[in-house]
């Protein structure tokens, strides 16, 4: 499968039999929208609800890290997502969640999945049929595996300031970066990983929620001072946006990129850490 399908493909592939849509929504904690209030109000038909908070390792007090790969496993094979399954993903986050779960679905072994560009915004505004209530489903089997490979631990990057081997780039907002605005979490210290840099989130995406492509994406890491022939590792604030600056940089062409669950609730939390403030 292509790393974006789009709403035209899936309109014409809805039905398949080895097809699964996926609603991969998620907020910030503290946030007024309920993903699965909204999720039963109206989805993609045949779409099953993620419910990203939830999967994640609950006993680890980093906020939302990867879980157990059982425990993904069980998620999936409940959800009827299988060996061999095609998945879409579709988000209606302004976080845009869907890379965050792609990246997930690749740790744990499914390779057979892509984004919808533009989500549930792009198909609701071309007036597509929405849905309520759970989709019927039948229990599959799904392999427990997890690929370790790209992941990145504190100790990892506390190495890669020496060694340089990686270059560091921050989804967050420049703000946070640079250490002019407060963390949203409580007892964290401001500011980011001495020698990263600074690409948000947000700049990736055009205003219909469609991934920028091409000469213009390329663009944007290029501006943000990020070299794409090294081996990169994304951060941001919780591990979820950092997965959009990593599907950014593979729809590139880029594959040699670790993601650092704990990101900076993990990093700023930690009064050992060495911390920067100001502009890259």
């Amino acid at each position: 499968m292509d790393l974006l399908v789009s709403t035209d493909w899936l309109a014409d592939q809805a039905g398949a039999s080895d097809l699964r849509i996926v609603d991969a929504t998620a907020f910030l904690p503290g946030s007024d929208r309920d993903p699965q209030a909204e999720y039963d109000s109206g989805h993609i038909p045949g779409a099953f609800f993620l419910n990203l908070p939830e999967l994640a390792d609950l006993n680890d007090p980093r906020p939302g890290m990867l879980p157990p790969p059982e425990k993904f496993a069980s998620r999936m094979a409940a959800l009827g997502l299988g060996d061999g399954s095609r998945i879409v993903i579709y988000d209606n986050s302004p976080l845009r969640t869907s890379a965050r779960a792609w990246w997930m679905f690749h740790v744990f072994g499914a390779h057979k999945v892509a984004i919808l560009d533009g989500g549930l915004q792009k198909w609701v505004a071309e007036g597509r049929a929405l849905e309520t209530g759970k989709p019927e489903t039948r229990h599959r089997h799904f392999t427990v595996w997890k690929d370790d490979t790209t992941i990145v631990t504190k100790a990892d990057v506390l190495a890669n300031i020496t060694t340089r081997q990686a270059q560091v780039v921050d989804a967050r907002s420049m703000s946070r970066f640079t250490g002019e605005d407060p963390e949203p979490r409580a007892g964290m210290a401001s500011g980011h990983i001495p020698g990263s840099v600074c690409l948000p989130y947000s700049r990736l995406f055009n205003a219909d929620g469609r991934w920028k492509r091409g000469h213009e994406l390329r663009g944007l890491f290029h501006e943000a001072g990020v070299d794409l022939e090294k081996p990169m590792i994304v951060s941001c604030g919780s591990g979820v946006t950092a997965a959009d600056v990593l599907f950014a940089a593979h729809l590139l062409g880029k594959t040699d990129i670790s993601l650092y669950d704990g990101s900076w609730s993990e990093w700023g939390a930690d009064p050992a850490t060495p911390k920067a403030t100001g502009p890259a």
